[in-house]
């Protein structure tokens, strides 16, 4: 491998971003251009130029891209234009693509380890013999009818891949399919769930807002489609005729507080109490839509069940309890502050409140300030996308030994009792694989996931993994994670791939995009779908019959035959395209661009994707789940799942109020019992910034240049403090800092920022990697490794920004 040194580099990227074509450029350039992409690209590409269209997985978002081709190489991305997510824009992580695709430190073949787990040592196998150990293990694990000690851990996973795992799961024999989440990315999902009774499709009609209130909701960095948003807050800024006022209330001064109205410094964790002080001066006021709260609401006045017995109210709780005086103290923002946002939230309309998946009760919190301004399922508020028409496979039936299995406890369910909310939690997955409580697991498949880099409790979840005897990872790259595995069968990347991707707008559209290759496989990897049905085949018996097709190409073809069976939507076009599909879909009309389903297929390849553009207002049945089929301030659902909780289980499980005001929106303080502020006086904020948002691409040099405008928070990670703090700890500009918590310390090169709170130091997430090859591996600091965990009482999340620390030069 040729030698490069950081300078030439930092020159090449600079070449790169004055807009030269990646082939050409100084003689410095191309070198580095050739490290990156490796040795087997040494020649200027020539040949044909012709374009793909496809979809980006760089990130959660699902946009539409546009890959240009000189020859078979694939040279440059750019956003699709037809495409609605994103309409031919494209952030700087959908334009680094092509260096996942040409990583000289991909895995080029199935691997199996030959040393201990963790020593790095690999000899390659074929697919044949990877296949056939992996079924002989299988059916060992069959014969012992133990099909449910398998379990298949998955990141960010959606549409026909997902439906395949859990298909096979199910086929196989077992419950265990475990969906890893980015909740740094995640709207308040709960707060949903329990006042709408929905578990998805929130989304935010920013387009149409004329007031933003963003409770910690970084949206121009972090949100779960960046480009949707980035798009969207370009136009109520700059294109349309009335400019939107956006306020961003959050401890750090981030990107988008930088970009908003106003910024508003906010005690950490406090963000719930500051949204019922401004609830409570609309109610005193009079300032909320009492239409809305009087037609679609449950809970707002203190209200008689069928026993006779009173219930308070949200009216009641709010001005008894959350006056601007008492939330001010609480909050830090003066009293004049929160009665100006109330009065313009509650004027400005629509107006729209948007919040993180923090605590339970502040997520109920700002959510409710939706419901007050009448923001649910209204233009420019709080929308429920329509449902995505996901075609569904043909019936499967299990036999015996399967049945059984599907039905033992899923492993990483925790008890009832113990998290009121949570369906499934990855970090009692981690703990039972330890205990082997419930019962061992024998096998673990890891799909775009790494949790041992993800988690904060690294040694643990390495432990954990130590416990299982067969580990697979499906990983293009030597992650973490993979390391420990005993067989890594390498997929392709997705710009070699195919597959759907469904998503909505945030004008709750239903879209399915179509990703496929845009070149042929690079290495000898081969698509995880195709390697699930071949396991599945080679297993037989009703496994064996669980796919439509011989192959994931095949399988899509089928999933797509079915969608255009149901005539519904039409292949996503230009914008003049969706006014008129609106119109024909008002009058019950619909005229696709299509006719047979063969064209649907052809035509799908070249436009990038399917959608349905219309949003129909008003629709009760499908905007409110819950109880009594309203939007409830005082949530039935979380009383049922409380039911008649002893006291002791309450306190347990960390619930600190008792009565009515447990199913309302209130605030309580997250204060860990053991944090000590005389020891650790400051809250560790730790946010992600655009380029590593979902921890998925920090081995992708072009990003790595670009994590911070100053140059020396490159290819590093720093800590942000406040100038005055600094001065007071003799803490200068570039100085090596020590964080330290009671889970340990690590070392930061210090930033000095105005935009820090005295009391909070921010550290960015996403470098510190231990492994994932020469563009990621220890490069920074990784501030998981500090942070102490501490779980919501009601979900069992990670409440990641609750750890207190203290700061010295290193």
């Amino acid at each position: 491998m040729m030698g490069i040194n950081r300078r030439d580099f930092l020159t090449a990227l600079g070449v790169a971003g004055g807009g030269s074509a990646l082939a050409f450029g100084p003689q410095v350039g191309l070198k580095v251009f050739q490290t990156l992409w490796g040795e087997d690209w040494v020649e200027v590409p020539t040949g044909l130029e012709t374009r793909i269209n496809s979809i980006c997985q760089q990130c959660p978002g699902g946009c539409g891209i546009t890959v240009r081709l000189v020859g078979d190489r694939a040279v440059k991305i750019d956003g699709n234009p037809f495409y609605p997510i994103n309409r031919g824009g494209l952030c700087p992580k959908g334009q680094s693509g092509l260096q996942s695709l040409y990583d000289p430190d991909r895995i080029r073949g199935p691997l199996k380890r030959v040393g201990e787990r963790g020593a790095g040592k690999w000899e390659s196998i074929s697919w044949d013999d990877a296949i056939k150990t992996v079924i002989t293990k299988l059916q060992e694990i069959r014969e012992k009818k133990e099909t449910h000690t398998i379990a298949i851990m998955a990141g960010e996973t959606r549409g026909l891949m997902q439906a395949l795992l859990e298909r096979f799961l199910l086929a196989f024999g077992s419950p265990n399919y475990i969906r890893v989440s980015d909740d740094l990315a995640a709207g308040p999902l709960d707060a949903f769930y329990l006042m709408q009774g929905l578990k998805e499709g929130l989304v935010y009609d920013l387009e149409q807002a004329n007031y933003i209130l963003s409770f910690g909701c970084d949206l121009l960095q972090s949100f779960w489609s960046p480009v949707q948003v980035l798009r969207a807050f370009g136009y109520i800024r700059r294109e349309r005729g009335s400019r939107a006022r956006v306020i961003q209330i959050e401890p750090r001064q981030s990107i988008t507080a930088t970009k908003a109205d106003e910024w508003i410094p906010i005690n950490p964790g406090t963000e719930g109490a500051l949204a019922l002080g401004i609830a409570h001066l609309m109610i005193r006021e009079g300032l909320h839509d009492e239409n809305f709260i009087w037609n679609n609401a449950f809970g707002f006045e203190d209200w008689i069940d069928d026993s006779r017995i009173s219930h308070q109210g949200f009216k009641g709780l709010v001005l008894k309890e959350y006056s601007p005086g008492i939330v001010s103290s609480i909050t830090g923002v003066p009293v004049d502050v929160i009665i100006r946002l109330a009065r313009e939230f509650a004027t400005t309309k629509p107006a729209v409140a948007i919040g993180l998946r923090g605590d339970v009760p502040s997520q109920m919190a700002v959510h409710a300030l939706n419901a007050l301004v009448g923001s649910i399922d209204s233009p420019g508020g709080v929308l429920v996308a329509r449902d995505i028409p996901v075609p569904e496979l043909p019936p499967i039936e299990p036999d015996e030994i399967s049945q059984k299995g599907a039905q033992m406890p899923h492993i990483a369910q925790p008890a009832k009792e113990k998290y009121l909310l949570a369906d499934y939690l990855p970090h009692t997955f981690l703990e039972r694989a330890s205990t082997g409580e419930p019962y061992k697991l024998e096998a673990l498949f890891l799909y775009q996931t790494n949790p041992i880099f993800s988690s904060f409790n690294p040694e643990g979840v390495a432990g954990a993994l130590d416990k299982i005897p067969f580990i697979v990872s499906f990983s293009s790259f030597m992650d973490e994670s993979s390391q420990q595995a005993d067989l890594i069968l390498p997929d392709h990347t997705y710009l070699e791939r195919w597959q759907d991707d469904p998503v909505y707008n945030l004008k709750g559209y239903p879209i399915i995009g179509l990703r496929r290759p845009v070149v042929s496989p690079l290495y000898d990897t081969r698509h995880t779908g195709d390697v699930i049905i071949q396991l599945a085949r080679g297993l037989g018996g009703s496994l064996a019959q669980a796919f439509p097709g011989k192959d994931f190409p095949e399988t899509l073809q089928y999933y797509f035959q079915k969608l255009f069976e149901q005539g519904r939507g039409d292949l996503v076009g230009q914008e003049f395209e969706e006014a008129w599909s609106k119109l024909l879909a008002r009058g019950g009309w619909r005229s696709p661009s299509y006719q047979t389903a063969e064209e649907f297929w052809q035509r799908l390849q070249e436009k990038g994707g399917w959608w349905e553009p219309i949003y129909y207002y008003g629709e009760g049945e499908r905007v409110f789940k819950t109880p009594s089929q309203r939007f409830e301030f005082y949530s039935q659902i979380l009383k049922e799942r409380v039911g008649v909780l002893a006291e002791e289980r309450l306190k347990a499980i960390g619930v600190q109020v008792r009565g009515d005001k447990l199913f309302l929106p209130h605030w309580e303080a997250v204060k860990p019992p053991e944090s000590n502020e005389e020891q650790y006086p400051f809250i560790l904020n730790i946010y992600q910034p655009l380029v590593f948002a979902g921890l998925i691409n920090a081995s992708q040099p072009f990003l790595q240049g670009i994590t911070s405008p100053a140059p020396l928070e490159r290819w590093d990670c720093w800590i942000e403090i406040n100038p005055e703090l600094a001065k007071k700890l003799g803490i200068s500009y570039g100085d090596q800092v020590w964080v330290e918590s009671p889970r340990g310390k690590l070392s930061f090169r210090a930033k000095l920022v105005e935009g820090a709170m005295p009391e909070v130091v921010n550290i960015p997430l996403g470098v510190g990697h231990k492994a994932l090859g020469r563009w990621a591996k220890n490069i920074g600091k990784n501030p998981l490794l500090i942070v102490e965990g501490h779980l919501e009482p009601l979900t069992g999340r990670p409440l990641i920004n609750t750890t207190r620390v203290k700061i010295y030069r290193a």
